[in-house]
């Protein structure tokens, strides 16, 4: 007994001289770790591991996930580590490290270990729902067929409820103490935000600053769900765009609301998911190699649509690698979470309907100008979980973020996580700072093109 226990430690003393110490120890009881360590391939630098979590942290339904995990080699780093959660939901982490750590944020890395992991349900274990992701892909707007939906929802079963952001959350402090930290710094993009600000309120004494990159407010509403912030903020974001010299002479916005208007509810989310999917080539809106957005939309109002069918046939959603982004896990995780006009995951399907027609009888054109209630409620976010089935929701927080720094930032071309949600988030946060880089759109540490929102997070992580 005593010889297997002496072979035991020097195994995790060569783990931890590897990268690290950190899936459940075999022994009850005992602190997770992470197994398996070896090199990332084609990541130097950098080594990768498996962290084992419950499929079900309340024990109904039995079984592990192995999430794939990736870690910074200089594990004596002298600020500790960072944890930096990718987006979605829906995008793996481990493959990305080196481009975050390395090549976009490489001061920050001199000073913290970057630890970054395949979320569970994404990556080389992402879940796979054909009908869906060939359908959607990466898209939230896309909107799917009925039986796509019901397809993946077959698939997933029981075990649907288990990709809420709730488990999630329970995933990353079994990651941190893997990791043998008492604090870490949590940096998240996009609905990585919704998860940082998350896991920050649940385990307030286990961060010591947050990130929130792209916000995605962490507290669901039905407002949301209906993408109502997303669909006004187009007229303030192509407006602003209009204006840069040479300026368009033309308001974009009221060219949007004609054309949404008569070509059709159907027409009018299609230009919808093609705008947000159009920032991440384009911030400016406006530039012709990328197509003009700004410029097709003036011209179908003119009686010119083929340049707008173009950009709609080049840029429309679907068929996306699962593994690079799962349609699956995005379905599961935002009908777990979110708020609709219906209520929770635990409304019965059969009075969603009516809810939903209920309240947008109730929506001044106001709410979703240039766009139309009927894009509102016919969009991908609502039409995914409209027949998604009945199921325990996840939690839905109202408490402000705990008294710790917490860094903000958005850009002001962002449609994905417009502006106007940064705002609302950085209202919640006692030691909150909003940076707004100008001229941006969706990712900034991941994507911005100059080096204004970076330095805000170099200086705010000194």
């Amino acid at each position: 007994m005593r010889s297997k226990l002496l072979t035991a430690g020097l195994v995790l003393a060569l783990t931890a001289a590897l990268g690290g110490v950190a899936s459940a120890d075999a022994r009850p009881g005992g602190r997770p770790t992470l197994t398996d360590p070896h090199p990332c391939p084609g990541q130097p630098g950098f080594t990768c591991s498996t962290l084992t979590v419950p499929l079900d942290r309340s024990g109904r339904v039995p079984g592990t996930l192995d999430l794939p995990v990736a870690t910074a080699d200089n594990v004596t780093a002298p600020k500790g580590v960072l944890l930096f959660l990718t987006g979605g939901p829906g995008q793996g982490g481990v493959g990305a490290i080196t481009r975050i750590a390395t090549q976009r944020l490489p001061e920050v890395a001199k000073d913290y270990r970057f630890v970054m992991l395949d979320q569970r349900g994404t990556g080389a274990n992402a879940l796979r729902c054909p009908g869906l992701q060939a359908q959607m892909g990466s898209s939230d707007i896309a909107t799917p067929t009925r039986d796509a939906v019901t397809e993946c929802a077959r698939i997933l079963g029981d075990t649907a409820p288990l990709y809420s952001t709730d488990q999630t959350v329970a995933d990353f402090d079994q990651l941190r103490e893997a990791l043998g930290v008492s604090k870490m710094v949590v940096d998240g993009v996009s609905y990585g935000s919704f998860t940082a600000a998350r896991y920050a309120i649940a385990h307030p004494g286990n961060v010591s600053k947050v990130v929130l990159d792209s916000v995605l407010p962490h507290h669901a509403s039905a407002s949301a769900s209906l993408y109502l912030t997303g669909l006004t903020a187009e007229a303030r974001v192509l407006r602003a765009a209009c204006a840069v010299a040479p300026a368009c002479g033309y308001d974009p916005a009221e060219d949007l609301a004609w054309v949404v208007r008569h070509r059709g509810t159907a027409d009018g989310v299609k230009i919808f998911d093609l705008i947000v999917t159009y920032e991440f080539v384009d911030p400016t809106y406006r530039n012709p190699s990328a197509g003009d957005v700004i410029g097709a939309l003036h011209a179908a109002r003119a009686g010119s649509p083929a340049q707008l069918d173009e950009l709609l046939e080049a840029y429309k959603s679907g068929g996306d690698d699962p593994a690079s982004f799962s349609s699956g896990l995005h379905a599961a995780t935002l009908c777990a979470d979110q708020r609709f006009p219906w209520g929770s995951s635990a409304t019965p399907v059969a009075l969603r309907k009516p809810l939903l027609s209920l309240a947008a009888r109730s929506l001044p054109a106001s709410a979703t100008w240039p766009y139309t209630t009927e894009v509102a409620t016919q969009q991908g976010f609502i039409q995914t979980c409209l027949p998604w089935p009945a199921e325990r929701p996840g939690s839905n927080p109202a408490s402000r973020l705990p008294n710790v720094p917490v860094l903000l930032l958005n850009g002001d071309r962002d449609l994905s996580t417009p502006l106007e949600w940064a705002r609302e988030e950085a209202r919640v946060a006692p030691q909150g700072r909003l940076v707004i880089v100008p001229g941006e759109s969706h990712s900034i540490q991941n994507r911005e093109r100059g080096h204004a929102g970076r330095d805000a997070v170099i200086s705010f992580l000194q």
